[in-house]
């Protein structure tokens, strides 16, 4: 089947999303069966990338960012392509197609001004999926953008958008010729869309990459401080440092109950003085058996908020690891399967491990010298801005 978005796209979305092979049949059917339904409408799309430099630099009022995606952290990282289209596009509105999630972190920023939220199971809802899709198919961009280099669902909404500029990495088979070819395309998945941006962009741009940030509002924090204090029981800001420890993550990331109860005396004995908080997953279930302090909620801003309050964050990689970082705490990231090159925890302060090879006790001791490096140079941003006038 080859569906045309071009001429009535509900009906023809609607029973192409009815036909996807449901998640438990494996990822790899499904993304043969998309691309073999939509081929036309992706080959098309190809044509009207826009080309590295082709963006201009004015003219540019309404932004779509395009990345219907459900995990957590793949969400937090387009906060840096979010904050350079404000950056390049000071008075732009910017709409974004995501999740739940998305909704979440972005709704409150002042330039967001429509979320377009997709089911996470757009094949069990074919027909609320493509009433959405339809209802973005009536808005009219500048520019639309998928900064996600192999997603086929950003891809197809990129496709749909109408937008006088699109901008999204060409394929390597389809556009061989492509001169984005001829560009390093950033390994760190944070930088894609950014990057993505600024080559399309025909002025210039700023070096360097915006930081993951959430946009915690003064409120917010207070609020979270508040909640700090009870559960250390004194005044936070004093005393040694809190940590706090996220022990879930998905699949082969995870690292089980018995690594952390070997891990979290090893890190307290070699960063003395040093208070846990317990930061309980989403499923309530704690692994540190109630020995610390503990804070749940399934409310991401609230759990953001929580961890800008804490000297320190430490979890395996995973969506938390990237909203610890995108609160602005010093983070430590543990990579046992997958790769920090593009998925570690970026920007001052922040750090990672690869544990593949190491024991437990080498994981703590590098983690226990990477809090006190990162505690003792924020101490010294923290005095260095104080004294500047």
């Amino acid at each position: 089947m080859t569906i045309t978005l071009d001429r009535a796209p509900a009906a023809a979305l609607t029973e192409a999303l009815h036909e996807i092979p449901r998640p438990r049949l494996g990822d790899r059917p499904r993304r043969a069966f998309v691309a073999k339904a939509f081929a036309s409408t992706f080959g098309r799309l190809e044509n009207q990338l826009c080309d590295p430099g082709g963006l201009p630099t004015h003219g540019i009022h309404r932004v779509l960012v395009c990345r219907p995606n459900h995990r957590l952290g793949n969400t937090v990282l387009i906060s840096p392509l979010i904050a350079e289209i404000e950056a390049l596009y000071p008075g732009a509105q910017i709409d974004l197609v995501g999740s739940e999630a998305a909704a979440s972190l972005y709704s409150p920023r002042f330039s967001v001004h429509r979320l377009f939220v997709l089911s996470r199971r757009i094949a069990r809802h074919p027909v609320a999926s493509a009433g959405l899709l339809r209802d973005l198919r009536s808005e009219r961009y500048d520019l639309a953008i998928d900064p996600c280099d192999g997603s086929q669902s950003g891809r197809l909404v990129l496709a749909l958008a109408k937008a006088r500029f699109k901008i999204g990495f060409p394929d390597r088979l389809a556009n061989p010729f492509s001169a984005w070819h001829r560009r390093v395309w950033p390994q760190h998945l944070a930088h894609r869309g950014v990057f993505l941006l600024r080559t399309a962009y025909a002025g210039t741009t700023s070096p360097g990459y915006p930081p993951l940030d959430m946009g915690l509002s003064l409120h917010e924090r207070t609020e979270a401080s508040a909640v700090l204090a009870r559960l250390r029981g004194s005044p936070c800001g004093t005393g040694h440092g809190l940590v706090g420890i996220f022990t879930n993550a998905t699949g082969a990331k995870r690292f089980g109950q018995a690594w952390w109860n070997e891990f979290i005396p090893t890190f307290e004995r070699l960063a003395p003085g040093v208070q846990l908080v317990d930061l309980v997953a989403a499923h309530g279930r704690s692994d540190l058996a109630g020995r610390f302090p503990s804070f749940y909620t399934q409310n991401i801003r609230r759990l953001g908020a929580l961890i800008a309050g804490l000297d320190g964050f430490i979890s395996a990689d995973c969506g938390v690891m990237h909203l610890a970082a995108a609160s602005g705490t010093p983070t430590l990231g543990l990579f046992s399967t997958t790769d920090p090159g593009k998925y570690a925890p970026y920007g001052e302060h922040h750090g990672f491990v690869r544990t593949r090879e190491m024991d437990v006790a080498g994981v703590a001791s590098k983690a226990a010298a990477w809090f006190a490096s990162a505690r003792s140079s924020r101490a010294a941003c923290a005095a260095e801005s104080r004294v500047d006038p």
